[in-house]
C-alpha cells in the first residue's frame, strides 16, 4: 500500500456516476494515497456504497454534499478542506472511469518536480470517442489559446490534471462562475493569466457506451451555451489583460 502523501491528494467530484465509479475509486486508491470523493448531491445510491468503502479504507475519504452544486463547486469544497489540512496540490479526475488512474503517480511526480506549475492531461482518444465531442473541443481549445496568448495549454477541457491549490482558490474566491461544466477551461485560463506555468502530459481517455455502464451528464445545447458565455467574458478579460500578457511574453522570450 502506498504511503500517504502529505502534500498531494486525488479529488474526484461525483454526481450520479454509474456503476463504474467503484472500480474508478479502487484504481485511484491503488495508485495514490489519499483519495477524496466529493459526492455532489448524488441520487443514484452510489453515495451509500462509497461511504461503506471509506469505512474499510483509511486512505479513502468521502465528503457528501446533500444538494447538487456542480463540478466546480464540488471541487472548490474539496480544495478548501484540503488546504485547511495542509495539502498543497490536488489531482482532479472524473469518477466515471474515463480518466487513466494508472497515470496518477506520473502526474503527481511531475507536479512535485515543478510545484508552481499545473500539470494538464492532453487526451489521447480511442475509436469510441464521439466525433462531435472531439471536434467541438478543438474550438474551445483554440479560444483558450487565444485568450492566453498561446501559453501552452494542450487541452482546456480534459479534467485529469494537477492544480496547485492556493492559486486556484484565489482564482475562484471572487468569481461567481466556474461552478459547473465551465470549471476546467476557466480554471486553466485564469491560472495562466496569473502566470502559472503549463506542463502537458499525454493521457488516454475512454468513452463508455450505455451497454458498458457509461454515464454522461454532458448536454450539448446547455453546455455549449455555457461555454460560449464563458469564452465571451474571458475574451473581454483577455483584452483588458493584453498589455500585461504581452509584457510577460516579452520578458520570458
Amino acid at each position: 500500500m502506498k504511503a500517504m502523501s502529505s502534500s498531494h491528494i486525488v479529488l474526484l467530484p461525483s454526481y450520479n456516476p454509474g456503476k463504474r465509479v467503484y472500480e474508478t475509486v479502487r484504481s485511484a486508491r491503488q495508485n495514490w494515497n489519499p483519495v477524496w470523493v466529493i459526492i455532489d448531491g448524488s441520487t443514484d445510491g452510489s453515495e451509500a456504497i462509497l461511504q461503506a468503502m471509506a469505512l474499510e479504507d483509511i486512505g479513502l475519504r468521502v465528503i457528501h454534499l446533500l444538494k447538487n452544486q456542480g463540478k466546480g463547486a464540488a471541487v472548490l469544497h474539496g480544495l478548501h478542506l484540503a488546504f485547511a489540512e495542509g495539502y498543497t496540490h490536488v489531482l482532479t479526475m472524473d469518477s466515471d472511469g474515463q480518466h487513466p488512474a494508472e497515470l496518477i503517480s506520473t502526474f503527481m511526480t511531475e507536479s512535485m518536480k515543478h510545484p508552481s506549475a499545473m500539470i494538464l492531461g492532453k487526451p489521447i482518444f480511442d475509436a469510441n470517442a464521439p466525433n462531435i465531442r472531439v471536434q467541438g473541443r478543438k474550438l474551445s481549445n483554440w479560444w483558450a489559446n487565444v485568450e492566453t496568448l498561446w501559453a501552452g495549454i494542450g487541452d482546456s477541457l480534459f479534467g485529469f490534471r494537477v492544480y496547485p491549490i492556493s492559486p486556484l482558490i484565489k482564482v475562484m474566491r471572487f468569481q461567481p462562475w466556474m461552478r459547473h461544466f465551465d470549471f476546467d477551461p476557466e480554471a486553466v485560463i485564469r491560472l495562466s493569466w496569473r502566470g502559472v506555468k503549463v506542463i502537458n502530459l499525454p493521457a488516454p481517455v475512454r468513452y463508455f457506451s450505455i451497454d458498458e455502464d457509461g454515464v454522461s451528464h454532458f448536454r450539448y445545447l446547455r453546455d455549449n451555451i455555457l461555454l460560449t458565455w464563458m469564452h465571451t467574458r474571458l475574451f473581454i478579460g483577455f483584452l483588458l489583460r493584453l498589455p500585461l500578457l504581452l509584457a510577460r511574453r516579452l520578458l520570458n522570450s
